[in-house]
């Protein structure tokens, strides 16, 4: 959990270097509590300050990318950015003792890292990576998606079309009331996915493939992503929401095929 793997490059040299920073500063941290010396508790905590500046400057750095190449992903991105910050900047050092120190310091360090893996590949991994409906059928599941495993391409195809029916009803002006069947065919696609993620991780279970850690990480992102939808509370801007939604679905399935599933052997 404290390595940059490379499952984690998303092709940006400069986000991957930034990346690969970030993690080696959180192992110093553990490796530092693991010697425990007197100077651990200060020294980590230093580190962790410095380590809360660099992730601001990587931000910085990681959001104007985005907002060079006009990436559809930039908003959401900024939001979980956000998030990151409203938790690091608790005072987590506040009544801490000798005795509960180190363990809090690991748990702090611990969550920096599954953070940091697990928005990754849950978000800047599509960095770049969206899709152009004036270059092909965006919705169309072609042979650069197959991996050669029979039932995981087939349910990524089922993928495919439940986002292409999400799609086609959204855009549906003539069809009054169109709400219930939205909220109908994205629980479809909530409940299939989980379906899929399960199948394909039962297959790498089986074959012992080493990038299955990598792959549930990125599978349990995508599902909280999932489980974050919600209608209820945009009724002002349902339609753009929900254009947003569907090209932010298309665009991690396509690039999590393209970047993890397609290295899964085939046996």
């Amino acid at each position: 959990m404290f390595q940059f793997t490379e499952d984690c490059r998303t092709g940006i040299s400069s986000i991957d270097k930034e990346h690969e920073k970030l993690f080696g500063m959180i192992r110093e941290g553990m490796e530092l509590l693991e010697k425990d010396e007197d100077t651990a508790f200060t020294t980590v905590k230093s580190l962790i300050a410095a380590l809360k500046k660099y992730a601001e400057e990587h931000f910085a750095n990681e959001e104007a990318y985005m907002e060079e190449i006009h990436d559809c992903e930039l908003e959401r991105q900024k939001k979980e950015h956000e998030k990151f910050r409203e938790y690091v900047n608790q005072d987590h050092f506040n009544g801490l003792e000798e005795e509960n120190a180190k363990e809090k310091l690991k748990e702090l360090l611990t969550y920096l890292s599954e953070w940091l893996f697990r928005h990754i590949l849950g978000s800047d991994i599509m960095i770049g990576h969206n899709m152009n409906p004036k270059e092909e059928d965006v919705f169309a599941f072609t042979d650069k998606y197959r991996t050669g495993i029979e039932l995981v391409d087939e349910e990524h195809k089922r993928l495919f079309e439940i986002i292409k029916e999400t799609n086609d009803l959204i855009r549906a002006e003539l069809l009054h009331d169109k709400y219930d069947a939205i909220v109908d065919i994205l629980n479809e696609l909530k409940e299939y996915t989980v379906t899929h993620f399960s199948d394909e991780e039962a297959y790498m279970e089986k074959i012992h493939y080493e990038g299955l850690p990598a792959q549930k990480t990125a599978h349990a992102a995508f599902v909280d992503k999932l489980k974050q939808i919600n209608l209820e509370n945009v009724d002002e801007h349902q339609q753009e929401y929900l254009n947003e939604l569907v090209e932010y679905l298309l665009n991690w399935l396509s690039t999590h095929i393209l970047k993890m599933d397609k290295r899964i052997p085939v046996k």
